[in-house]
């Protein structure tokens, strides 16, 4: 009798469906799917973690191989998982292009961008020995829990629904920016030289008043100044509220 064929490994379709179904078809809807999600979400709080004491130097100089050991644990996860997805992505797209293309699509995709952004610098820094950086891209991994998210798919949805309404809301703000800091720029160079002598500075200063910071290291002194400044604090309301109502529409 001869022996019953044997499946093919990684060139097996079912397999790949099956991992398919595991990474992208509402994991929660089954146990296996709900463990995966709860692993994923254990290493990104871990590594962030990790990253954020590292940077305290007294916990660094105790725990840093702790801290070094969690980072490459994370790194290989996080790859492994960018790796399947780039492997089970060809053929479960909408565009029925061929296997590189859906391949390429997942790469450039928003997604596979943060995928890919969440282990690859950490990587490269573990590499190179430079592990007082790793605090700085401890971060990265954070943005990994849009993918398990409803509320921030919903959030990035609307943004995206908006986006052109949302441009023009940025448009308007620079050319704002440009406005106040070139009319405070020509009415107060000559009394404050040193904090308003250029057109970059008092952008400097328009940011912090439209953005309603008010840090108080830049303030005009004349009252023509003052007068700008009041206008620019207005201005600086409307700024704000048009954004949030155009995203509160999209709901």
């Amino acid at each position: 009798m001869r022996p019953g064929p044997r499946g093919r490994g990684l060139r097996d379709p079912d397999l790949r469906d099956r991992l398919y179904e595991l990474l992208e078809h509402d994991p929660l809807a089954y146990s296996a799917g709900s463990r995966f999600i709860k692993f994923i979400i254990g290493i990104v709080v871990l590594n962030v973690a990790a990253m954020i004491l590292a940077s305290v130097p007294e916990l660094d100089a105790q725990f840093g191989a702790l801290f070094s050991a969690i980072t490459a644990l994370s790194v290989m996860v996080f790859a492994a998982e960018y790796a399947a997805r780039l492997w089970t992505v060809a053929g479960h797209t909408q565009r029925k292009g061929s296997a590189l293309s859906d391949r390429l699509g997942y790469v450039f995709s928003t997604l596979g961008i943060i995928d890919l952004m969440a282990f690859l610098p950490a990587a490269i820094v573990l590499a190179s020995g430079r592990h007082a950086t790793l605090a700085a891209l401890g971060v990265l991994p954070f943005f990994k829990l849009i993918r398990y998210s409803p509320a921030m798919r919903s959030l990035l949805a609307a943004v995206h629904a908006e986006r052109r309404a949302l441009i023009g809301c940025i448009v308007i703000l620079i050319g704002a920016v440009l406005t106040f800091a070139s009319l405070l720029y020509a009415i107060e160079r000559d009394v404050q030289p040193d904090k308003l002598g250029t057109i970059p500075q008092a952008m400097w200063w328009a940011i912090v008043t439209l953005g309603t910071v008010g840090y108080g290291d830049v303030v005009p002194v004349t009252a023509l100044g003052k007068l700008v400044s009041t206008f620019a604090i207005i201005s600086g309301f409307a700024m704000i509220a048009l954004p949030v109502a155009i995203i509160s529409t999209a709901f």
